[in-house]
């Protein structure tokens, strides 16, 4: 039975994992007959939000203790991590991605990546495993890894970015998947997209379908 790692970036699209990008990704997971352990850096967020207003709240949250929401505590610290353990590596997006995992959300193309992240992107890649991106979190797999094919959909500025680290964007529509064979990296814009709860779910399932089958094409 093939086992995915999983990365949360806290809680909620605005300040940490999109929710329904990381519930339809396990999901799809364990349709696809595989399972899932999920992870999150033990860090403070960089701020949070009210996700009714919009606002900043003036208070600290941790992004592990928060990823906790989602998984009904099921979860571990991401230093626990070792590619060896795992066939494939998955990043749901949300602005935690960009806050929290990385700092692409402030700075773009001069984005530093969350150290434990960036040692799961280069164990993985090393080992010759697929990694999988959702929404913005290309970004930093890109930061990562430099010249890789990804897609975060069709918004200019972020396509930008990730030309200016070095990566090279496709454009994309709902429920697409760029594979990169080279490196066995896969993505799907999801909410980078103006995208139904429906549009991504088709993103999470092809995504996480592609994955599987280029882990079944390696045996």
């Amino acid at each position: 039975m093939k086992k995915f790692a999983v990365v949360l970036a806290g809680c909620g699209v605005f300040d940490g994992a999109e929710v329904h990008e990381a519930t339809l990704a396990l999901l799809s997971i364990h349709q696809a007959g595989a399972v899932y352990q999920c992870f999150a850096p033990d860090i403070q967020q960089h701020h949070v939000i009210n996700h009714l207003t919009g606002n900043e709240m003036p208070e600290q949250r941790n992004v592990l203790v928060e990823s906790a929401r989602i998984v009904r505590g099921n979860i571990k610290p991401l230093t626990a991590f070792q590619a060896d353990d795992f066939d494939a590596l998955l990043f749901p997006g949300g602005f935690g991605a960009a806050k929290n995992l990385s700092s692409v959300a402030f700075d773009g193309p001069n984005a530093k990546v969350e150290p434990e992240v960036e040692r799961a992107i280069r164990q993985t890649h090393a080992a010759g495993k697929p990694i999988g991106a959702m929404c913005i979190s290309p970004t930093f797999v890109v930061k990562v890894l430099g010249d890789v094919h990804v897609t975060i959909g069709n918004e200019e500025a972020t396509a930008q970015a990730i030309e200016a680290m070095g990566g090279t964007h496709i454009q994309t529509d709902h429920g697409d998947v760029v594979y990169d064979a080279e490196n066995k990296v896969f993505t799907t814009p999801c909410y980078m997209l103006d995208a139904s709860i429906g549009d991504i779910w088709d993103g999470a399932y092809n995504l996480v379908d592609a994955m599987m089958k280029e882990l079944k094409d390696s045996e």
